[in-house]
């Protein structure tokens, strides 16, 4: 990919030199929780309230989330209400995966809670 030239294109090159600076490391793969992915499965592990950030005043809820791929648990918002030891697809949520709104440190939030499958695990065991 080449230079940006068009009019008002200085944000736009200062983001791509500071995404470029290190590209032959591959670190970002390794940093990413989904290993490159964009969604990613994993089980509910518990229930947690975050505090919103000032003026607001609310717990939001977010769940601890282990991802089946590597292991790494992350934390993640949960739009709707999901039970613990459910599975779940989990996607990032602002622009690059970075914390959105007065919810400081979420990084994730939960896609779809498939909830039929960790019973169906329990009744054929």
């Amino acid at each position: 990919m080449g230079k940006y030239r068009v009019l008002r294109t200085a944000r736009k090159l200062r983001s791509h030199r500071k995404d470029q600076k290190w590209p032959h490391l591959g670190t970002a793969p390794k940093a990413n929780p989904f290993g490159g992915a964009s969604p990613a499965k994993g089980m509910l592990l518990e229930k947690v309230g975050v505090e919103a950030k000032q003026p607001n005043s609310a717990a939001r809820k977010c769940v601890r989330v282990q991802c089946i791929k590597n292991g790494k648990k992350i934390r993640a918002f949960v739009p709707n209400d999901g039970e613990e030891n459910d599975e779940a697809l989990v996607a990032g949520f602002g622009q690059k995966s970075h914390a959105v709104g007065d919810i400081p440190g979420v990084c994730f939030k939960v896609v779809k809670v498939l909830t039929g499958v960790v019973e169906a695990k329990f009744l054929v065991m």
